[in-house]
């Protein structure tokens, strides 16, 4: 293990109403490796926590949170900014990091041995800065959407929007060997860690990873209409790419869409709906949802 997984982290944390949380997420993006916003409760506070590699620059964080803040009507929020215990946490993370199955899907870190479960689709994820170790709810609510989804059809042009770490392009790859995939996200990291994730698991020279954001790149322009897109990503950029969506689905295409919560169904639903996008069927998981569009 080298010295870097045990290099000084910070943690910044702070609770917002629920209107401020993207906002605010959105602000702290540029000063941390990783951002979390989580609902406290139904339809309350949500607190938004970053992780960051270096000290932070205090009064540059504040102002910014503070101006986020101010553009939805919210007070400046109480901002905690303190150092974490020097721990190797990338090691503790994947000893903490137990084998997940969904399904067909088996998903494991490289320090789990032993065979896989028969008939299994295993797939080998390590922790990692990029989002997607398979075991949040959205994530397994769009693994077992495209398991569903391919005991019926098999896509042939697959665009995985908000990749994170690979998971799904890499279970589809799997699923579907006849496929043609693209995955991309908008951080770099993400990318960087999807396209080395599918090297370990053999599927590299069937997924061709881009840093996009969104669907503005050329090359996923390029590479459209798709037959299937799956994106697990926000409520909110979901709703704003609609429109990017309808354009870039083939006649009879499927998007799998998720990252919502349960109560932000119907805003997701409308926003696609305006489109011409017709909900098919959902998938909920301790308060989050997955919706299939056709």
């Amino acid at each position: 293990m080298s010295s870097s997984s045990k290099s000084a982290l910070w943690r910044i944390a702070l609770t917002v109403p629920a209107k401020a949380s993207e906002v605010v997420a959105d602000a702290l993006s540029p000063f941390v490796s990783a951002v979390t916003a989580l609902e406290d409760a139904p339809g309350g506070t949500w607190t938004v926590e970053g992780i960051a590699e270096a000290e932070p620059q205090r009064p540059a964080v504040i102002a910014a949170l503070a101006l986020a803040a101010a553009t939805v009507g919210t007070p400046p929020p109480d901002t905690v900014i303190e150092p974490l215990p020097d721990v190797d946490w990338l090691a503790l993370n994947r000893q903490s990091f137990p084998p997940i199955r969904e399904g067909r899907v088996w998903i494991r870190g490289s320090h789990v041995e032993g065979p896989a479960p028969a008939a299994s689709v295993e797939l080998l994820i390590d922790a990692a800065r990029a989002f997607g170790s398979g075991s949040h709810p959205t994530t397994a609510l769009c693994l077992r959407a495209i398991q569903d989804l391919v005991k019926r059809r098999r896509p042939r042009n697959v665009l995985d929007l908000g990749c994170g770490s690979g998971i799904l392009a890499m279970a589809l790859a799997k699923l579907i060997p006849s496929a043609r995939m693209m995955a991309v996200d908008l951080d770099p990291v993400s990318v960087a860690t999807a396209r080395e994730n599918a090297r370990m698991n053999r599927v590299a020279g069937r997924i061709a990873t881009h840093v996009s954001n969104g669907w503005r790149a050329p090359v996923v322009q390029r590479a459209a209409p798709f037959d299937l897109v799956v994106a697990n990503i926000l409520a909110g950029p979901l709703s704003e790419m609609a429109p990017s969506l309808n354009k870039g689905l083939a006649p009879g295409g499927i998007a799998i869409l998720s990252g919502l919560l349960n109560q932000q169904e119907r805003w997701v639903i409308a926003t696609h709906r305006a489109q011409g996008l017709r909900l098919i069927r959902r998938y909920r998981r301790d308060g989050w949802s997955a919706l299939v569009f056709h």
